[in-house]
């Protein structure tokens, strides 16, 4: 197969200034708040485009599939954009089938189900969606796909979620390689559960599922974990099983802060990382990428409401909180926060940039070095495209943020700002 010629290399962000205002592509953030109000999510299609092609030409030289993980952020309008260049899906609820069906539904040939509690509900419709492949987690989930198949009369293509213990450097919430972690079966039980599974009529065997955690940067243990599960299909193909897949999972890792970051390069080492692993395994590649394509297409745009002193401390109150991007108040997670006027001198504040939330732990940043700010002024919190707005909550009876896809100079509404009907639609008062 002739391997496709990689995407022009573009910048790892889509944000740049010109003439001093902040743009995403050709679009002004400024005239963007002004028309949709803040909180506000932006997302470039250029650049969410962009690294799913990255990912198309460096497994090009293979069987593969790219199936988006749409945890990450389930906009049915990213969806859309991914499925119409030929993506499939990685998805872990019933909820994110229907999110994956409602987008294109002839992608529903292309979703693979992980997740370690699926529900009878949800299997049945996977089942009757003729989904890729189920990747299941235990054997108790297993004796329920084959009484659900049978119950349906619809064969279920399956992959055991092998748990390699493979450790990979990453914040702890994320990891799920080892073998004190609730995902997958031990790789060293796989190959007599799979004997198991041969004896059910309504059980295909297909292929083999690994995924280590997510925001990893090195690739070496990627390599290690394919190595296994390729050892793992060769011992399973003497037991006669068709395996026909092997899924790689997800889990590549991007720059959140100032450092030099070359999207194509990591993608080109993270592809030769699991050709090393893979050797001469010739069986479909499924890949789940999902943070990497859309965390650094996407920003959170905010408005500064109050900075204030409390002793030697400052606090940069904004009208976004920890219910619109919640990763720094649960992982510590760092996002640049930039003003959306580019400042003419280089006046700057240490302050702790916080939201309206009615909790210490509502906070952006911690003692931060930016540009001086005032009451009005807008910011942007960067590389919040992944696990921001599927993230978002309610806490404080606030509505969720309006999202827009910028393609071009031209932006698309693709979620209204929730209302306050919205918010109080499925209550009874009683």
């Amino acid at each position: 197969m002739t391997k496709k010629t990689a995407a022009p290399e573009i910048s790892p962000r889509p944000f740049a200034y010109r003439n001093r205002k902040l743009l995403c592509d050709g679009a002004d953030l400024s005239s963007l708040a002004d028309a949709h109000g803040t909180p506000l999510y932006v997302y470039s299609a250029q650049q969410i485009s962009h690294r799913f092609q990255l990912f198309e030409a460096a497994f090009a030289s293979r069987p593969h599939t790219i199936c988006y993980a749409v945890k990450a952020n389930s906009s049915l309008a990213i969806l859309r954009l991914l499925a119409k260049q030929g993506a499939g899906f990685d998805i872990v609820s019933g909820g994110e089938l229907e999110r994956v069906r409602k987008a294109h539904k002839p992608a529903l040939k292309k979703v693979v189900f992980s997740g370690v509690g699926k529900q009878v509900w949800e299997i049945d419709a996977a089942l009757q969606a003729d989904i890729l492949l189920f990747n299941v987690e235990s054997e108790a989930e297993l004796h329920l796909l084959a009484a659900r198949a049978e119950a349906l009369g619809r064969r279920a293509r399956f992959a055991l979620r092998v748990n390699p213990d493979v450790f990979a450097e990453t914040h702890p919430y994320i990891s799920t390689g080892l073998s004190e972690h609730k995902f997958g079966i031990d790789i060293k039980a796989a190959r007599a559960i799979y004997r198991k599974a041969a004896k059910y009529k309504w059980l295909d065997p297909a292929g083999v599922s690994v995924h280590i955690g997510s925001q990893i940067r090195k690739v070496d243990p990627f390599a290690a974990a394919l190595a296994r599960v390729t050892a793992l299909i060769a011992d399973l193909r003497k037991d006669g099983h068709d395996i026909r897949y092997v899924d790689a999972g997800g889990g590549l890792g991007i720059d959140y802060g100032t450092t030099a970051f070359h999207p194509a390069q990591q993608v080109e080492k993270y592809a030769a990382a699991l050709t090393r692993g893979l050797a001469n395994e010739s069986a479909h590649l499924l890949l789940e990428p999902g943070r990497f394509i859309v965390a650094q297409a996407g920003a959170l745009l905010t408005r500064v409401l109050v900075v204030k002193k409390n002793g030697s401390k400052t606090f940069v109150i904004t009208d976004a909180g920890m219910n619109d991007l919640i990763r720094p108040a649960l992982y510590h997670a760092h996002h640049e926060i930039i003003p959306v006027r580019q400042p003419a001198g280089k006046s700057t504040i240490t302050a702790d940039i916080v939201g309206p939330v009615c909790e210490s732990g509502d906070f952006f940043a911690r003692d931060r070095v930016i540009s001086a700010v005032k009451p009005g002024d807008l910011v942007l919190l960067l590389d919040a495209g992944a696990y921001g707005m599927s993230l978002t909550s309610n806490y404080n009876s606030r509505p969720r943020p309006a999202e827009l896809l910028i393609e071009g100079a031209q932006a698309k509404l693709i979620r209204r700002r929730e209302t306050m009907r919205d918010l109080l639609a499925p209550e009874i008062p009683g």
